[in-house]
């Protein structure tokens, strides 16, 4: 055969193992026997071979990489994956609804997805190329699993149309492939995973995608990150979409048109989850419109429009053995209960946390008892009841102390909270626990700095603040247990690492009251230096819309600690950078900019700029962009293929530009 020829072969192979493939994993409906499409991959095999040019990345050869990595790059996603918010009753779930309707109105409807049990991940396509798949990560950076998710049958490596886009979903473990790798492992004398979620995540983190590959996982597709390079208006019908382009999603869903009929579905679905080949912890209610998505917004952390409801955790019963107490870094005292360890919910638990000296009293909860545990979201393992019936008399009422078990200052339980808290600023318990916070991951990141390390350092009264971790020799840790020349030399190179990070990190490290990761980032990024936020007023923080009174005046009273300022001082003696040194997402424009105070719809494919690229110039100027339009648009940019948005824009009489128009605008 001619080359020509060939690649006819091989492309017509290709489409051919496409479709079964699809047919088998996606519609559960395979149209051949196993033996015809074993056949047909490996007449592409042998072709591959003998014509290595003609592989694709989307062939079905191309599922299991031989070589295993190194290590997970890093991936920032180009739409942010939010986490939602949890409900965990009936009154929750008519909240959530109250809020959108106050927001919104009436005229509205819900979808209700089933939540699987699993790992979130984000693929992404080119041209309807699969080229990059990734974990959740933070939200908004995750880690490159795209060799592992590859390994995914129901995962196409080419879509039916060449879209390109962002999609996200859950990856999981179904309960058959999970029993039969546990059966595995304990023939092979491995310790068992304790659920089909933990071994998923445990498959797809795998550095050699063979390993995945054996695992056999499933996916199912639940949105877009960006919905509105689509052209859909609607989440049900985003889902529609991804089924065209031969993605797998869930067949149960439903669109609602009250909390009624939500309810109804959960109700359904709390009765039959067990008959499903996955594991489901919950049902996930979203907005339907995604207009009304836009006008309901988001926190920092998650959407308004959405919400997850979590199925009520497995009840077991065990001994409470012992209370211990904590001391956080906020001083916070957070008592914890001593079990007889117990299986829920697929793991061993054997600590539960009471929360406070209010819920001991008002459970009535001694040392001693039977009890009732549960997780709480199938996560946090918590005790519900005593089992009063089963005392024998020998049972110890609690007593929570009236000193900090830490530092022995009297401690006190501020005006509105439950909480009891030591306010010494110097008690070692919160000055270790501070410490560990600004070494973590999301603050500065100091690999190898961890908590054992730390306690050693607190110990040997090495550090007594962070800043004290940046003027460590190489000698003074040559004197701490299990920390030869190499280790030393490794931490210090990590610590002066550190210096360099953004503002951003080292503002979350501090430990400020409220003020988490994303808040970190948003006032890093308003402000741009230390010296700037640590001069601002309640008036200024309180203009930026993430930031509410007590995290306003959380910040003024932290920066007015004269403590403070000497660790800032030392801060910057040692030289950790102050300035936010990361892309600004937005500022404060020029009101002259025709894009200043807009709200912008980008639609149609661009030749000059990415999407993300054009959305942050048109911010940069004190624009917005949304995703759909509606009469509050001001402005719609049509690439090439523009579709119904265009068309609405014309409808509706809003002003259009194609790419050449916009561009000259750009500064």
């Amino acid at each position: 055969m001619d080359r020509e020829s060939i690649e006819k072969q091989v492309k017509e192979l290709h489409q051919l193992l496409n479709q079964y493939g699809y047919e088998y994993h996606v519609l559960d409906n395979p149209s051949v026997p196993d033996s015809e499409y074993d056949r047909l991959l490996r007449e592409l095999q042998d072709l591959e071979e003998q014509y290595p040019e003609f592989i694709t990345p989307d062939s079905p050869t191309q599922r299991v990489g031989g070589v295993a990595l190194s290590e997970f790059k890093k991936v920032r996603h180009q739409t942010q994956m939010l986490s939602l918010a949890n409900a965990f009753s009936e009154a929750d779930l008519r909240d959530f609804d109250r809020r959108v309707r106050q927001a919104i109105g009436d005229d509205f409807s819900y979808v209700c997805e089933l939540k699987i049990d699993g790992l979130a991940v984000s693929l992404r396509y080119e041209n309807g190329i699969f080229v990059q798949g990734s974990t959740r990560g933070d939200g908004t950076v995750g880690e490159d699993i795209t060799a592992n998710l590859k390994t995914i049958r129901s995962i196409p490596l080419r879509l039916k149309e060449p879209y390109s886009l962002e999609v996200r979903g859950e990856a999981y473990m179904p309960k058959k492939s999970f029993l039969e790798l546990n059966k595995i492992r304990e023939e092979q004398g491995k310790q068992l995973f304790a659920n089909p979620r933990n071994a998923a995540a445990g498959s797809l983190r795998q550095l050699d995608p063979r390993i995945a590959a054996s695992r056999n996982l499933d996916i199912f597709l639940y949105g877009i990150g960006d919905f509105g390079t689509t052209g859909v208006t609607s989440h049900h019908k985003g889902l529609d979409l991804l089924e065209k382009l031969g993605l797998k999603v869930n067949k149960e869903r439903k669109q609602c048109h009250s909390m009624e009929e939500v309810l109804e579905y959960i109700e359904k679905w709390t009765n039959e989850r067990s008959q499903l080949n996955y594991d489901i912890d919950g049902i996930v209610v979203k907005v339907d419109s995604l207009e009304q998505q836009n006008q309901l917004g988001q926190t920092a952390k998650t959407p308004r429009w959405a919400i997850a409801y979590k199925f009520p955790a497995e009840e077991v019963v065990t001994k409470l053995t012992s209370i211990e107490l904590s001391v956080g870094r906020t001083g916070v005292i957070t008592p914890t209960a001593i079990l007889e360890p117990v299986q829920v919910a697929g793991t061993t638990v054997q600590r539960a946390s009471l929360h406070n000296e209010d819920l001991i009293k008002e459970k009535d909860i001694r040392i001693g008892d039977w009890v009732v545990i549960k997780k709480a979201g199938d996560i946090i393992p918590e005790v519900v009841y005593v089992l009063e019936e089963r005392r024998s008399g020998t049972e110890i009422p609690y007593q929570m102390p009236e000193h900090c078990p830490a530092c022995e200052s009297e401690l006190v339980r501020l005006e509105g909270e439950v909480a009891l808290r030591c306010l010494n600023p110097k008690c070692p318990a919160q000055r270790r626990e501070g410490l560990i916070h600004f070494v973590s991951r999301n603050a500065m990141n100091i690999d190898g700095l961890g908590e054992k390390v730390i306690g050693q350092l607190v110990a040997l009264e090495l550090i007594k603040d962070p800043a004290d971790i940046y003027y460590l020799t190489k000698d003074q840790l040559l004197t701490m247990e299990r920390m030869g020349d190499k280790s030393s030399t490794n931490l210090i190179e990590a610590i002066e690492k550190s210096k360099s990070n953004s503002l951003e990190k080292l503002l979350f490290g501090l430990g400020i009251r409220h003020v988490g990761a994303k808040a970190a980032a948003t006032l890093a990024e308003h402000f741009e230096t230390m010296d700037r936020l640590a001069s601002a007023t309640i008036e200024e923080l309180l203009q930026i819309d993430e930031v509410g009174e007590k995290m306003a005046d959380a910040i003024v009273t932290y920066f007015e600690n004269q403590e403070v300022e000497q660790l800032l001082t030392k801060l910057k003696q040692a030289h950790v950078n102050m300035t936010f040194l990361g892309q600004k997402r937005s500022q404060t424009a020029d009101e002259d900019s025709y894009f200043y105070d807009k709200i912008v719809v980008l639609t149609g494919k661009l030749q000059q700029l990415s999407r993300n690229e054009a959305k942050e110039k048109i911010e940069s100027l004190g624009g917005k962009v949304t995703g759909s339009v509606s009469k509050n648009t001001d402005l719609v940019i049509a690439g090439e293929d523009a579709g119904s948005k265009l068309t609405k824009a014309n409808e509706l009489g809003i002003e259009t530009w194609d790419e050449v128009r916009f561009l000259e605008e750009l500064p």
